[in-house]
C-alpha cells in the first residue's frame, strides 16, 4: 500500500536511492513507515527534530575482511559486517549471523528491526546487527574456531560491554560464541559481558537457549487470550528446527497444542501424532543432521522435499521460525483457506508484504516479528545484567522475567494500536510503541 503521508513518502524515496540493491532493508523501512503515518501526523515535533531521517540511517557501518585457513592449509577469505544502527536508549545490541546469504542489506534490515525490538523489551539496549557470509555447516571445529578468531580480531576494535554487545543468530550458536569470547578476552585482557549467549560456565544465562522460542509462545498466548482463544487443543504448524523452532514447539506443547511440522532448508516433516521433540533435539542438537532423519525415529511421519509447501498443512496457528520472507501471498492464502486464524512470527520478517495483506484481509490474528521474537534479546539483556552484577539467576527467575516482558510487550502493542485508532493491528502497535521510546530519546539528546 502506498504511503499517504507526503513527508514519509518522500523520505522513503530518499532511503531507496541511498540503499540500492537492498530489498530487505527497503521492505523493513516501508513496513515501519506505513505504521508510523499517524505518528507523523500527530507528532510534528518529531518531524521537526529530524527523528525519522536519522532513524533510517545507521550511526555506523563496519565492513571488514576475515581471512582464515582451512584444514587443508588453504587460505580462505570472507566478509564481516557490523551495523551499529541506533544507540539512543543504550549500547548497540543484536546478533551475529553466519550464513552464505549474508550481505550488507540483510544486516541492515536486521539492525533496523532490532531498534524497535529492543525498545519494546523496555531494557536499555540500542539496535545493531552483524555477521559474515561464512557458512559453518560442514566445517570442522578447528575451521570454525580459526574463522571466529579472525572475525573477532577485527570486530573487537568496535565492541565492548558499554558500547556494542553482540549475540548469536543463525549459524552462531554456543560453539561460535565461545570461540569469539575467548579471542576477545585474549586480545583485550579483560573478562566482561561483551557477548551474550555464552556458556553457563563463563557468564551465560540459564533460559537463554530457550528464550526466543518460549517468548514466541508467551506473546502468542497473550494475544490469543485477548481475543478469547488459547493454545489448548489447537494444531500448530512450525517452520525451522533451530533453537527458536525447537523451544517454540516445546512451549506450545506444554500449553496444550499439538505441533505437527518442523523443517530445515532441505524440506519438512509432518507428524499427525505431534512432533517428538526429543527426537528432533537428538538430530539437531547432538547429531547436527538434517530433519529428514526424523523418519528413522518415526517412519510413519511424512517428509517433503522443499519448504514452501509446509504452509499447505491445515492448522489453527502458524509460527514461522525459519527465515525472512518464507511466507508469500500464495502461502498466506493457503493458510487462510485451511482454517489458520493466527500467524505469529518467530523468525525475523518471515512474511512478505503480500502475505501480511492476506492476514488482515482475512481478519487473522497477526503477531509481528519485532514483538513476538523479542524474547531472545530480552534474556540477552538479562544476561548483561547478571554479568554486571557478577551473579547468576535461576532458570525459574529468568523465565519468569521473560514471561513478564513478553506479556508487557503485547500490552504495549495493544495499547498503541488503540491510541492511534488501529485496534487489533499489532504490527502497527509494535512499530509505534517501539518507535516512540527511541524517538523521544533521540529528540531529548539533540541532533546527534
Amino acid at each position: 500500500m502506498a504511503l499517504q503521508n507526503k513527508y514519509l513518502a518522500d523520505l522513503l524515496e530518499t532511503v531507496k536511492k541511498r540503499n540500492p540493491g537492498e530489498p530487505e532493508f527497503i521492505q523493513a523501512v516501508t513496513e515501519v513507515f506505513t505504521s508510523l503515518e499517524p505518528v507523523a501526523e500527530k507528532r510534528p515535533d518529531l518531524v521537526e527534530a529530524g527523528v525519522f531521517e536519522r532513524i533510517v540511517e545507521p550511526e555506523r557501518q563496519i565492513i571488514f575482511r576475515v581471512p582464515w585457513v582451512d584444514d587443508n592449509g588453504v587460505q580462505r577469505v570472507n566478509r564481516g559486517f557490523r551495523i551499529e544502527f541506533n544507540s539512543a536508549i543504550g549500547p548497540y545490541k543484536g546478533g551475529l549471523r553466519l550464513h552464505p546469504s549474508v550481505y550488507l542489506g540483510i544486516i541492515k534490515f536486521l539492525g533496523f528491526e532490532q531498534i524497535f525490538k529492543n525498545s519494546l523489551t523496555t531494557l536499555p539496549m540500542g539496535g545493531g546487527k552483524g555477521g559474515s557470509d561464512f557458512d559453518p555447516k560442514g566445517k570442522s571445529d578447528g575451521e570454525v574456531m580459526r574463522f571466529c578468531q579472525s572475525f573477532m580480531t577485527e570486530l573487537s576494535k568496535h565492541i565492548g560491554p558499554n558500547t556494542d554487545v553482540p549475540a548469536g543468530d543463525i549459524g552462531t550458536g554456543a560453539r561460535e560464541i565461545g570461540y569469539m569470547f575467548g579471542q576477545y578476552k585474549r586480545l583485550r585482557n579483560e573478562f566482561t559481558g561483551v557477548l551474550t549467549g555464552k556458556g553457563l560456565t563463563f557468564g551465560g544465562s540459564l533460559a537463554r537457549t530457550e528464550a526466543t522460542g518460549f517468548g514466541v509462545c508467551y506473546f502468542t498466548e497473550e494475544m490469543l487470550k485477548a481475543n478469547g482463544k488459547s493454545f489448548k487443543g489447537q494444531t500448530v504448524v512450525i517452520s525451522g528446527s533451530g533453537n527458536v523452532a525447537i523451544y517454540a514447539t516445546q512451549k506450545a506443547t506444554e500449553l496444550g497444542a499439538k505441533v505437527v511440522t518442523m523443517s530445515d532448508s532441505n524440506g519438512f516433516i509432518y507428524d499427525e501424532n505431534g512432533i517428538d521433540l526429543a527426537a528432533v533435539k537428538q538430530i539437531k542438537e547432538v547429531e547436527r543432521k538434517r530433519i529428514k532423519e526424523y523418519l528413522n525415529y518415526h517412519p510413519e511421519a511424512v517428509y517433503t522435499e522443499g519448504c514452501s509447501n509446509i504452509w499447505n498443512t491445515p492448522c489453527d496457528i502458524a509460527l514461522p521460525c525459519a527465515t525472512q520472507n518464507e511466507i508469500d501471498g500464495e502461502s498466506a492464502k493457503k493458510l487462510a483457506a485451511n482454517g489458520c486464524y493466527c500467524v505469529s512470527e518467530g523468525a525475523n520478517m518471515p512474511s512478505t508484504p503480500e502475505a501480511i495483506d492476506v492476514y488482515f484481509e482475512n481478519k487473522m490474528l497477526y503477531g509481528p516479528a519485532k514483538a513476538v521474537n523479542a524474547g531472545g534479546v530480552a534474556v540477552s539483556g538479562l544476561e548483561m545484567s547478571q554479568n554486571s552484577e557478577r551473579l547468576s539467576w535461576t532458570f525459574e527467575d529468568v523465565d519468569s522475567r521473560l514471561k513478564n516482558i513478553m506479556v508487557n510487550i503485547f500490552k504495549s502493542c495493544d495499547e498503541a494500536s488503540k491510541e492511534y485508532g488501529l485496534e487489533g493491528n499489532y504490527m502497527a502497535g509494535a512499530n509505534i510503541a517501539g518507535f516512540l521510546k527511541v524517538a523521544e530519546a533521540m529528540k531529548a539528546q539533540g541532533c546527534v
